[in-house]
């Protein structure tokens, strides 16, 4: 986060520039907002000043702890030096003023040991100058950080924690508010775990809260019917703490999705959309999508019995499908969660068996052009607007041949089937804002 500080939702005219992104595989949503040049922080010079204070700090800190070493090495030093002084000094005081050869040359020699006693005294005279000038030094810069804290609101380090956390909850929550926007990157894949077959797909529910966050895993993309539910995102990657539902009919395909408690997923050899309870262990409701293509008539390149296709972004939950009508090219439709009826649909010109697969964010379908090694997303259909696009948004598709591809909302990352591999992506959102105002 760039220029925090108390104004930061009351800006000029201009509009801050808000990118975000999830932060997997914990869900956080990380904001970044890049604040226009004039709407700079009062606060931002003293900051630095700070900033360069602390680093000041840490530097005397160090040439403190050199200081100790060394004279510490130097008082053992002298303390060695002090007996042999006092053995000399006897015998220098026990000579009644006849030495003999041997005697003399004996006190020379532990005369000459003595000699680095000189430069070991200098370098003391020397320390004794730096602690006198570190004195000073510190002296200054506890007057410079008095007097920061002052101008800053005699706020205490725990006081400007909380002040931190606050405007962190608010950024969070304007990204929360405004937090559509326009796809402009996908991270490097993190990989989760290395699971099962070629072909599936996992999830976690989208609208459940932050608290929730139980995995549901569903292996192969035909005539299935064992879902896995693990309890935290951490017992799915240890492999422990599961429960099974036992689906009462097969499923079709990997486009599943979790919404809300349920699973919708497409009944095998049927174009049939099944809503299945959880909780209840039951199948709520389950209608036939009018006209869809099934049993690989209108596949993603990559076939897998893979016509249907369900997806939720911020606005809802979407079936992506295509039909003889019109000619096989992918159409968007919005479903009502609790009947499952097309609320309304949209023909996007686009053919869906050369797309390798497809999700939604904000409203606006995303398709990859592929669904191995070189992938991208090449195209973006806006239902607002009834308009597409091309598109040119890399990413990485580490182990070659994806089967399933699916933004969570809640935790705005990308989740994948990838060769028997779980993956998420972070997504990049692009945001211009209006900030005349409290958002």
């Amino acid at each position: 986060m760039h220029q925090v500080c108390q104004t930061l939702f009351q800006s000029p005219e201009e509009g801050w520039q808000l990118y975000t992104s999830a932060q997997a595989p914990d869900g956080k949503c990380v904001c970044t907002a890049v604040i226009p040049a004039q709407s700079t922080c009062s606060r931002d010079g003293r900051s630095r000043e700070l900033r360069q204070l602390m680093e000041k700090v840490q530097n005397v800190s160090q040439s403190m702890e050199v200081l100790e070493l060394r004279t510490y090495r130097d008082l053992q030093y002298v303390r060695g030096m002090e007996t042999l002084m006092r053995s000399l000094d006897a015998r220098l005081r026990a000579a009644d003023g006849s030495l003999s050869a041997k005697s003399f040359q004996e006190l020379k020699d532990r005369m000459a040991e003595l000699l680095p006693l000189g430069s070991v005294l200098e370098q003391y005279k020397t320390d004794t100058r730096t602690i006198v000038r570190l004195r000073e030094e510190v002296r200054n810069l506890s007057g410079s950080l008095a007097a920061i804290q002052e101008e800053m609101g005699a706020y205490g380090y725990e006081d400007l924690q909380q002040r931190v956390l606050a405007l962190e909850a608010r950024l969070h929550a304007c990204a929360q508010k405004l937090g559509c926007g326009k796809l402009t990157g996908v991270s490097n894949p993190i990989t989760i775990r290395a699971m099962g077959s070629r072909f599936g797909s996992w999830m976690t529910d989208t609208m459940a809260p932050s608290s929730d966050s139980r995995v549901w895993y569903m292996d192969g993309y035909y005539k299935g019917r064992r879902v896995l539910e693990f309890r935290t995102l951490g017992d799915f990657i240890k492999g422990q703490n599961f429960i099974q539902h036992l689906l009462p009919q097969p499923w079709a395909g990997t486009g599943h999705v979790v919404y809300n408690g349920s699973l919708f997923y497409n009944k095998y050899q049927s174009n049939v959309v099944v809503k299945y309870h959880f909780r209840s262990r039951s199948v709520l409701v389950q209608r036939s999508l009018p006209g869809a293509g099934y049993n690989n008539s209108f596949p993603y390149s990559w076939g897998g019995f893979s016509d249907m296709d369900f997806m939720v972004d911020e606005s809802g939950l979407w079936a992506v499908y295509t039909t003889n009508q019109n000619a096989g090219n992918i159409v968007v439709s919005r479903l009502d969660p609790h009947t499952l009826e097309v609320v309304r649909s949209w023909d996007t010109g686009y053919p869906k068996r050369s797309a390798g697969e497809a999700f939604m964010i904000c409203g606006v379908l995303y398709v990859t052009n592929s669904h191995l090694a070189g992938a991208k997303v090449y195209f973006s259909y806006f239902t607002n607007t009834s308009s597409y696009e091309y598109t040119d948004v890399p990413f990485h598709n580490q182990y070659s041949h994806i089967s399933m591809l699916d933004y969570n909302p809640r935790e705005r990352a990308l989740y994948t089937w990838n060769n028997g591999h779980q993956v998420l992506y972070n997504v990049t959102l692009f945001h211009v804002i209006s900030t005349a105002g409290d958002p």
